[in-house]
């Protein structure tokens, strides 16, 4: 998976996992609410310095965005 769509796809999970919606999460990095939707919709990329904001503001390591989840098919 490309890490853009990683970043984009986990960032929009584990915001919405920590009931954060769109609009505090853009408050509370100081960014336009269509900005944010841009990054989760993997239409622009954020800056390093973006990434460790949305990481802390989200209580997670930088690590956490970048990293691809495994979807497990079937049964376990």
């Amino acid at each position: 998976m490309d890490l853009k769509v990683t970043l984009s796809t986990n960032l929009r999970r584990i915001r919405n996992e920590t009931g954060r919606t769109q609009e505090e999460m853009a408050h509370v990095l100081g960014i336009s609410l269509r900005y944010l939707g841009s990054i989760e919709r993997n239409k622009v990329s954020p800056s390093v310095t973006l990434l460790g904001q949305f990481a802390a503001a989200l209580g997670i390591s930088a690590c956490d965005l970048i990293t691809p989840v495994k979807v497990s098919r079937g049964k376990p």
